[in-house]
């Protein structure tokens, strides 16, 4: 398992190793033990998710679920492929406002961990995409939130035009990331 480190600490790379032959691949897509061992100690999880995107350019996001039933996440493509975006919102925090940004695929095999404190978004770059993704607490309705994807002050280039993005309702009147006020102290 390989693990690389992103501009922001606690963000990180997982790429599992695939074990190829003439009928395709194997590979552990979670494996507890094998990140003790690299240093990686990730918390519980208690939910798995799984996204269907039947068009290229859809945006699910940036959201977030605030404390007590804050998540961390940790995404992975099935089919497809996609831009997965994450911002930290954890006030105090010397990277407040920064995001990263990885392509992670079907061929790639790559993961995102996103730790809570963290808005979460991705862009389809494929139509036909699966996003799957483990989560360390369950959806609770009253904590859940969300932040425009566009939001000019978080700069994110997200490899489409806005009038070329398709969003929810709810994603569509998000609110600006200049009036968001985080609800993580850390």
């Amino acid at each position: 398992m390989r693990i690389d480190q992103t501009a922001i600490p606690g963000v990180i790379v997982i790429t599992p190793k695939r074990f190829v032959d003439d009928r395709g691949f194997f590979s552990e897509s979670w494996n507890r033990e094998a990140l003790l061992s690299a240093g990686i100690e990730l918390p519980d999880f208690v939910q798995d998710n799984h996204s269907f995107s039947t068009t290229r350019g859809t945006v699910r996001g940036l959201h977030f679920q605030a404390p007590p039933h804050a998540q961390g996440k940790l995404v992975r493509c099935g089919r497809g492929a996609f831009l997965d975006v994450a911002v930290d919102i954890r006030k105090h925090s010397p990277t407040y406002g920064r995001w990263v940004a990885e392509e992670l695929s079907f061929e790639n095999g790559r993961q995102l961990w996103i730790p809570a404190g963290f808005l979460h978004g991705f862009v389809t770059v494929r139509a036909d995409c699966e996003i799957i993704y483990k989560c360390t607490d369950h959806y609770a309705p009253d904590c859940d939130g969300s932040v425009r994807w566009s939001s000019a002050s978080l700069g994110i280039d997200w490899g489409i035009g806005v009038n070329e993005a398709v969003l929810s309702p709810k994603d569509a009147a998000a609110q600006d990331f200049a009036d968001f006020d985080s609800p993580f102290q850390i």
